[in-house]
């Protein structure tokens, strides 16, 4: 029996998600990327992909990819035998939106549509259709009123004693088909929820001096099915008494769930909206909270009403989860109001956000607003439609795009608000399968505005095989009589290979083998292609073509230049860039021209650099340009200039003799000025004679390559000297220097002289002090002489005075 080739529902979930990340990856073909070997491969690589199950496709020198896309398959010579199925959708029920509720009859009131409809999905291939939801006018109401009973809840119950009177006054007013029913709860009758002693069994407010009378605690309590009939409402309410509990937390979530669920008992019909009014002044008891009496069996989410309509689980089960009252909410098309008082208002808001369909609203410590706290509510929930999803299959994904009423579209939003009674409403649902579950499995969902009856059913069946595997072909002759043929591939029996099977295995099949290695250890056709029996057969690549004996050899493995394969200069041949004439190099990026690298003077690179691969590369320190012709820093660049300064502006000098000043200035742009600015860092200045005189300019390179030359209108001459001038200055020299040569020699002599006075002084003192000492003609010949001496200094001192 031949084996069919099938994908287990996690291999064609990975092999998707392989899909979607080749998809991104620009300028490759996804498809034969993908390497599918079998038309379901295909299918799930992208849902563009198609396959060829034509017998005879592509060529015997390459393998084509059967799996690719159509205009690919096409072209290849795949017309006609082609598997590329597409998502379908079918409407198969399609009632027209009605515009009124209660003047219909019930049955044939319709809020949705379509009603039904079934999806052929393909993995990948994303569908859509449209979903129109309309809040009709005059539509019936049942309202459940459950009421704590609670003792801090007393002043609420006197006033509510005729509330079903007034409550239906207002709802005729917005419906003329309203019932009204009555329930009312306190908390479980165990420790410590509520007191257990003997002496409080009958009356648990014993020792309450504010409230000495009341009954005995209980759960849940259904008092008054639904009903047209408002004064049975009123009359209930008036019997009812309060009770008392031990802690604050009440069991409302019980009365709750058992008012949703005991729907034959309630009496909720179902082409009515169902409002479930919850009034309360405490917080409520959750999940696990039961454990504290004892309780461990979780909630069961079944009707527990016995013949007395009174909660006959409330001692055995714990409280309802907030996911559990959801649910069966949910499931029932209730619209739960919580009417709370303003201190356990942020507790009953979050609560909304896990509970679809509920709103809150605050009530006053002693009710006297319910009935305008319900109409609000009421309107508040016919003014907003928001879609949910039941059932919603795992490999199918979903997205909304809301249309509201102002026409606008908001992606990503299943909820339009501020809607008036009779607004119709769209919903745009993409539907996609990630992946392809087990064969011949089918799955339903529901889509359903919270707290409608109305619903859309969703059939959904998966595209995930091909039309021509029902065409098998067992021990086919296309196949040597050795293999399964099907979507034009061979599926070889056990022991034979080939592409027609027609090679066996063993040890001739080795040999096979051998024959398409290269060399002993490498892979079988240099893993480019298959080993048909002894002979290599190439895979098509997009890339480019594969070829050898072996497949070694490719066109498209060689080295690029700017992602361009042999820079658009050369051949590649198996991995080796073949340059073309004028181009060298491993990327054929090099040209071996050099007419880039002539500069205006017939220079190459002006002198300045090296002509590499056809273009300049200065060596000169601070030369640039194309052919290295700026150079600011360079010492012959003020010569270079003056020359197109002398032939643009007098028509003078080397370039004007030999015609070429346009072609060598072209790139100057001169500017003659009176005063020449030289404090600009980035200009160099330049200065040559002239007859005498001296030209000045200044010249800086603009980014564009240009130059900009700043030139003196007229040349800078100097003026003959004065011989006056140069006489008196002469003078005026030779006086100074007189004058501080005869001021030197005055200083000179003073200190000279002082010098001598002193010497004068001292000598003339010492003699008068021997003259004291004796008379001897010795002495007296002495000072005669000393007499002398100084008579001589004094003298001429006195005429230096």
């Amino acid at each position: 029996m031949p084996r069919r080739r099938g994908l287990s529902s996690p291999s064609a979930a990975c092999l998707f998600i392989l899909s979607s990340l080749l998809h991104h990856l620009r300028g490759l073909n996804i498809c034969t990327s993908g390497s599918a070997t079998s038309c379901e491969e295909c299918l799930l690589i992208h849902p563009k992909c198609a396959w060829c199950s034509k017998e005879e496709f592509g060529s015997t020198k390459f393998i084509t990819s059967r799996c690719d896309f159509v205009e690919n398959l096409i072209t290849n010579g795949c017309a006609g035998e082609l598997e590329t199925p597409k998502s379908s959708i079918n409407i198969v029920e399609n009632l027209p939106l009605s515009s009124k509720g209660s003047s219909l009859t019930l049955s044939d009131v319709t809020q949705i549509m379509p009603q039904k409809i079934s999806l052929n999905l393909r993995p990948g291939d994303k569908t859509s259709f449209r979903v129109q939801v309309r809040q009709v006018e005059d539509y019936p109401v049942d309202l459940y009123y459950l009421m704590d009973l609670s003792l801090s809840m007393k002043d609420d119950l006197d006033n509510i004693r005729n509330l079903g009177t007034k409550l239906a006054e207002e709802m005729r007013k917005l419906t003329s088909n309203f019932r009204l029913g009555f329930g009312s709860f306190v908390d479980k009758n165990i420790s410590p929820f509520s007191y257990t002693a003997p002496r409080y069994q009958n009356n648990p407010c014993i020792g309450y001096k504010l409230f000495p009378h009341c009954v005995p605690s209980f759960g849940f309590r259904h008092l008054l099915s639904l009903t047209d009939k408002v004064d049975r409402f009123n009359e209930e309410v008036q019997k009812q008494k309060v009770s008392r509990n031990r802690d604050a937390p009440e069991g409302g979530f019980d009365a709750i769930l058992q008012a949703a669920v005991c729907k034959e008992k309630i009496g909720w019909r179902k082409e009515a909206s169902h409002l479930l009014v919850f009034t309360t002044d405490d917080v409520p008891h959750i999940a696990l909270d039961g454990k504290l009496g004892g309780l461990v069996q979780p909630h069961d989410g079944q009707c527990h009403l016995n013949e007395a309509n009174e909660y006959s689980a409330s001692n055995q089960l714990d409280y309802p989860s907030l996911a559990l009252l959801g649910e069966k909410l949910a499931e029932n098309n209730i619209h739960l109001i919580f009417a709370v008082t303003k201190a356990h208002y942020i507790l009953y808001k979050n609560f909304t956000a896990l509970i679809p369909g509920t709103t809150v609203e605050i009530l006053h410590q002693d009710s006297n607003n319910i009935i305008q706290l319900i109409v609000k509510a009421y309107n508040s929930i016919r003014s907003k439609v928001e879609l949910t999803v039941w059932d919603n299959p795992e490999d199918v994904s979903l997205t909304f795009t809301a249309t509201c009423q102002d026409g606008l579209l908001y992606p990503g939003l299943r909820k339009c608000e501020e809607l008036q009674i009779g607004d119709t409403v769209s919903f745009e649902v993409s539907v996609e399968a990630r992946s392809c579950p087990a064969e011949n499995t089918s799955h339903s969902f529901t889509i359903k505005p919270a707290g409608f009856r109305d619903t859309l059913e969703v059939e959904v069946a998966y595209s995930c095989t091909c039309g021509c595997m029902k065409q098998m072909e067992w021990n086919s002759s296309k196949c040597s009589g050795n293999g399964t043929y099907t979507c034009g591939l061979c599926e070889c029996d056990s022991g034979y290979l080939g592409s027609k099977c027609e090679c066996e295995e063993g040890e001739s099949g080795n040999m096979y083998q051998n024959m398409c290695r290269e060399a002993e250890g490498k892979p079988v056709c240099s893993g480019r292609g298959e080993c048909s029996c002894n002979q290599c057969i190439c895979y098509k690549s997009e890339f480019g073509r594969i070829y050898g004996l072996f497949c070694e050899c490719n066109d498209f493995s060689c080295a690029r230049y700017k992602g361009v394969l042999c820079s658009g200069h050369g051949d590649c041949h198996c991995g080796e860039c073949k340059c073309h004439a004028g181009f060298i190099g491993d990327n054929c990026n090099c040209s071996t021209e050099t007419n880039r690298c002539i500069s205006n003077d017939s220079q190459m690179c002006s002198g300045r650099g090296n002509c590499v691969c056809g273009k300049c590369q200065c060596t000169e320190p601070g030369a640039f340009g194309e052919t290295c012709e700026k150079c600011p820093t360079c010492p012959g660049a003020c010569s270079t200039k003056r020359d197109c300064i002398e032939c643009m502006l007098h028509n003078s000098g080397g370039l004007a003799d030999n015609q070429t000043c346009p072609k060598h200035c072209k790139d100057e742009i001169i500017t003659r000025v009176d005063v020449l600015k030289t404090d600009d860092q980035h200009s160099v200045l330049c200065v040559y004679p002239v007859n005498d005189c001296v030209m000045k300019f200044t010249y800086s390179e603009l980014p564009s390559g240009k130059s900009n030359l700043t030139v003196l209108k007229k040349p800078e001459c100097g003026s003959a000297p004065n011989a006056l001038t140069i006489l008196l200055a002469v003078v005026g020299i030779i006086l100074l220097i007189g004058i501080v040569l005869l001021v030197v020699w005055k200083l000179l002599v003073t200190i000279h002289d002082r010098r001598e006075f002193a010497r004068f002084q001292s000598e003339r003192s010492r003699a008068r002090y021997e003259m004291v000492l004796g008379n001897s003609p010795r002495i007296r010949r002495q000072d005669t002489e000393l007499d002398g001496t100084l008579v001589q200094s004094a003298t001429r001192f006195a005429m230096r005075t």
